[in-house]
């Protein structure tokens, strides 16, 4: 997130790493990158550097008035998988390190779940397209790690129910005749422009449906998956590929980490089927695809029905909606 969260002041987050961690904090300074947590680069007074990350665990829940403690329970059994990861010898996963009472992450200020990390020196990348080969067989090789891990490693992750987070809000965001609360600049433009575009939206969460039923049915035999093994979840390191941000780690069908790694002609799905033994679904991928999608439109539409600033952060995801939207009606 670009924006600093105003309900977490530093010298509150300072002493929940003093008390869960016993880190001693010299230095903070917040760092703008990514979008869906807060992060911070911390010095400690040994002269150690850590990067921590905050979830708004408001914006963790699936439904609306869903408990935060559920949140933070999804928050916490996804951290779990990826330190069992790492202890089964995955050395590419960035997990957290435990606190005092052995947990992946702490429950800060009521709304916050807060981890620490290892600082990992290393070339960070973008979300986006993944800039050479290299890149992509390198993430390739992650996924097949991760997909054929011991079971142990799983041991503690939340299953995929195939459920699209915030549905609730978008459904009744789709009634034209459903009410708008005059909550921040964007709620009302979001609400028009879901409106709108109600026909191509419930179009796809039918198709979403008719897929989410098949799979139930005819499941691929289920494995840890990262959930977003994206070019901005990499760091090139001395050491080689790592894969960091495991806060949606969940035990999965395959396909929910495959169906954005294939450039287009079927290379890293024929290569994924070589490497595991298990030819990826056509039926699964689409699922995953889709789901991301209305996944995306559904977290900006709850952000957009609920108090909101006009921040950098609002601003960038009010136009990451206008401009899906326009895609997924186009």
């Amino acid at each position: 997130m670009k924006t600093r969260p105003p309900d977490l002041p530093e010298d509150l987050l300072a002493a929940a790493l003093a008390r869960d961690w016993g880190i001693a904090v010299a230095s903070m300074t917040y760092r703008p990158v990514g979008f869906g947590s807060h992060h911070w680069e911390v010095l400690d007074a040994a002269g150690t550097r850590w990067f921590v990350t905050a979830d708004e665990l408001e914006n963790k829940r699936h439904w609306l008035g869903e408990p935060l403690a559920a949140a933070f329970g999804r928050l916490r059994a996804a951290l779990a998988a990826a330190s069992d990861l790492r202890d089964c010898g995955a050395a590419f996963v960035v997990a957290p390190v435990p606190t005092a009472d052995g947990e992946p992450l702490a429950w800060v200020h009521d709304r916050f779940g807060v981890a620490l990390y290892p600082f990992v020196d290393g070339q960070s990348f973008e979300w986006g397209e993944f800039a050479a080969p290299a890149h992509r067989q390198g993430m390739l090789d992650l996924v097949v790690a991760t997909h054929t891990a011991p079971a142990v490693a799983a041991r503690r992750a939340m299953a995929d129910d195939f459920a699209v987070p915030h549905r609730d809000e978008l459904e009744a965001a789709l009634d034209p005749a459903g009410l708008v609360a005059d909550c921040g600049p964007y709620a009302r433009p979001a609400a028009l422009l879901i409106a709108g575009n109600a026909a191509p939206i419930r179009r796809l969460l039918a198709r979403y449906d008719e897929l989410a039923a098949l799979g139930r049915s005819r499941p691929s035999a289920p494995v840890l998956t990262h959930g977003e093994p994206h070019p901005g979840n990499t760091m090139l390191t001395s050491g080689g590929w790592m894969l960091i941000d495991w806060d949606t780690a969940l035990v999965a069908p395959p396909e929910r980490d495959l169906w954005s790694l294939d450039p287009g002609d079927g290379s890293v799905l024929g290569a994924y089927a070589d490497a595991t033994g298990v030819p990826p679904l056509p039926s699964m991928l689409e699922l995953y695809r889709i789901r991301w999608d209305l996944a995306d439109v559904a977290i900006d539409v709850s952000r957009f029905r609920r108090p909101h600033p006009g921040s950098v952060d609002d601003d960038e995801s009010w136009e990451i909606l206008r401009a899906l939207v326009e895609r997924l009606s186009g």
